[in-house]
């Protein structure tokens, strides 16, 4: 759908181009000033886009990645169920008693960990699996939890950026142009590492003095017996075995044909059904109802509308306009290219939805192929795409959807991650780590 097709569509004869980007901005606007809940803002918004022409019924509802959706909605319901057996409470405490409960140690250790598990499966799902455990951890400790879920945000984005598997981002790349999971863990999981010891150094600096446990707090942690914690140990075997058979399928995704969505959704189910099986109707209508009231809806609708948002700005050609004129700039030399690939990716990705953009540009650079001497050529500018889109998001809070989840789970806990604070906090950590990228490329 062209820019020339939708603009006949609009009302009053508006430019299609002019309103879908007024009506992004405004959103955006609103959700920074914080006097909405960003679910409203996002459908109303996207309500209006559908209203005013720019984009009918069918294209909004193809503009929203259902994929995403359903493994949002799918691990939210695993966690759920999971979290019954009091395993996150065992990770907890297990995780706090290797680094003796020290408040730094167990930031860094939890960081590290977001960013390994990110690179093999999706970041949601490595959120959703880390916060609650975070939150236990931070209670225990009596230490206000904001610092430890905003590094486990930078870093399940930054971990991500490593593999094939990491982030859709890549998994677009190396489906568009052949590359296989050992090209990204050459090319990109060095880089990624030298980012995550770069981005712990102002962490730490930043967080330091404010993260103090008392002793006393700390030998409480230490007395913990973290087998105490798991309440049903049928439950943990049924929920350890589903999500181990989840994960093996996220890996092996490619092989046995199978979208994330629907391995989550049909994992979820697998779970409901071995939790529920030998419980009366009464006790399954409780436990059902349980395990659907953990979800983030909230941030599921939010992502609707937003979805909508972003593609009512692919539709008319916003975002392929922003994208040439940032590959017409660089003048046709490479090395110019690569850098501003980089950086332009990285800045964009923070404010809009970087799949939209990496589809957009996947075609824009298969073109330059001649310039560049083919393929090959064209390598170091893949390797930009993917470090700027998926380390862009750390940039702002509706930049990657873990930071919307995260954010979320953090709101229903009673520690709200407010906008302003986390670009605040946030931003400048992805400008290091895309520093530490643009001197690798």
């Amino acid at each position: 759908m062209n820019s020339e097709a939708i603009a006949s569509q609009v009302v009053f004869g508006w430019s299609a181009t002019w309103v879908a980007t007024v009506m992004f901005i405004a959103v955006y606007a609103m959700i920074i000033l914080e006097k909405l809940n960003r679910a409203i803002l996002a459908l109303l918004g996207a309500g209006l886009l559908i209203l005013s022409g720019v984009l009918n019924q069918e294209a909004a509802l193809h503009g929203v990645d259902f994929n995403t959706i359903g493994l949002l909605l799918g691990m939210m319901v695993i966690v759920a169920i999971t979290g019954r057996s009091g395993v996150f409470q065992w990770v907890a405490i297990w995780s706090a008693k290797k680094v003796n409960a020290h408040p730094m140690g167990v930031l860094a250790m939890l960081s590290i960990v977001t960013a390994v598990i990110s690179a093999f499966l999706d970041n949601v799902t490595t959120v959703l699996l880390i916060v609650p455990v975070t939150l236990v951890i931070t209670e225990a400790l009596h230490v206000k939890p904001y610092p430890y879920l905003i590094s486990e945000v930078v870093f399940s984005n930054i971990g991500g950026t490593a593999t094939l598997i990491g982030d859709p981002p890549n998994i677009m790349i190396g489906s568009a142009v052949g590359l296989d999971f050992n090209a990204f863990v050459l090319n990109l999981t060095p880089v990624i590492i030298l980012v995550m010891a770069a981005t712990l150094v102002p962490v730490w600096l930043v967080y330091r003095k404010e993260l103090v446990a008392t002793p006393d707090a700390r030998r409480h942690v230490m007395e913990f017996n973290e087998a105490e914690a798991i309440k049903d140990h049928r439950l943990l075997k049924q929920a350890l075995s589903v999500i181990s058979v989840v994960i093996l399928c996220f890996v092996l995704a490619r092989f046995i044909h199978l979208q994330p969505a629907t391995i989550a959704m049909f994992g979820a189910a697998v779970l409901l059904l071995l939790d529920n099986f030998s419980k009366d109707q009464e006790e399954q209508a409780k436990a059902v109802h349980h395990a659907f009231s953990e979800v983030e809806w909230v941030t599921l609708f939010f992502f609707v509308g937003l979805f909508i948002l972003v593609h009512g700005l692919e539709a008319a050609g916003v975002i392929s306009a922003m994208a040439q004129k940032l590959l017409a700039a660089t003048g046709g030399n490479r090395n110019v290219t690569v850098i501003a690939i980089l950086w332009g990716s990285a800045i964009l990705s923070a404010f809009i939805d970087n799949i939209p953009f990496v589809a957009t540009m996947i075609p824009l650079i298969k073109s330059m192929a001649p310039t560049f001497g083919g393929a090959q050529g064209l390598m170091p500018l893949w390797w930009a795409l993917s470090l700027g889109a998926c380390l862009g998001g750390n940039g702002t809070l509706i930049g990657a959807s873990a930071n919307l989840v995260v954010a979320g789970m953090a709101e229903r806990a009673g520690h709200p991650i407010r906008f302003i604070p986390y670009l605040k906090s946030c931003f400048l950590l992805m400008i290091l780590s895309v520093a530490v990228c643009h001197i690798y490329l």
